[in-house]
């Protein structure tokens, strides 16, 4: 798994100094620092929906980005595994090596799943985690490689209308333990290890970043994923 530096919360705004080269540690910076201005532009229209509000979010990156972080473009319902869909990916402007791996205009290096918070419904509550034998689980795609089977890191964007960050975090990480060692439908696995961590918030922007590991299965390009997780409250 990739070595990742954490996100500097209270450097809203810049990519700070302190960032590795990483292009992936950039663009979670960036995206992360993003979130604010995206919800309080005047301009945006108020949703709800999760679709919609990907839709928005990644035409504002594409526009914010053009002016303040060129070197990337964000995608909307990227092809996944089968006939599997992510909500944004990052590809780079032009061809990039990262590691070991040659990247064109073509590839996405990084992805990320929306999900609100709470969920639309009850029988969906707990779908940031696991959406159980639908595989509709945020975190559980992951777990799968049904998204980012080809990325070591990759980030979920969770869009807070109601509740506080704690809450959620807290929440979050009991629906992970209640799935320590059940079987699930799906045949993912979970641990204690796989809860949410290294939690941050910015009250003043209403931003929180965290961040876990997943174990996967086979079929992705690396055993663990890491992912980051970054919310923003969408009400006052």
């Amino acid at each position: 798994m990739a070595d990742m530096p954490p996100l500097n919360v209270p450097s809203l705004g810049r990519i700070t100094e302190g960032l590795t080269d990483s292009l992936v540690s950039r663009t979670l910076e960036f995206v992360f620092s993003e979130l604010p201005t995206w919800r309080d532009d005047p301009t945006r229209g108020l949703e709800e929906a999760e679709e919609r509000l990907n839709a928005q979010l990644c035409k504002y990156l594409n526009v914010a980005a053009s002016d303040r972080f060129p070197m990337v473009h964000f995608h909307h319902e990227e092809k996944q595994t089968g006939i599997r869909r992510v909500d944004i990916a990052a590809l780079p402007k032009q061809g990039v090596i990262l590691g070991v791996t040659s990247y064109s205009i073509y590839d996405s290096f990084l992805v990320f799943e929306g999900k609100r918070l709470p969920a639309p419904s009850r029988s969906r509550e707990r779908e940031y985690v696991t959406g159980r034998a639908t595989k509709l689980g945020g975190i559980q795609r992951f777990k799968l490689a049904l998204h980012g089977a080809q990325q070591t890191t990759a980030a979920m964007i969770g869009y807070v209308q109601g509740g506080t960050f704690g809450e959620w975090l807290l929440g979050i990480n009991q629906w992970i333990r209640d799935e320590v060692g059940s079987e699930t439908e799906s045949g993912e696995n979970w641990s204690l290890s796989e809860q949410l961590g290294d939690f941050k918030e910015e009250s003043a922007l209403r931003v929180a970043v965290s961040s876990s590991v997943h174990v996967r299965n086979s079929s992705a390009v690396s055993p663990e994923i890491q992912i980051r997780h970054l919310w923003v409250a969408m009400r006052n």
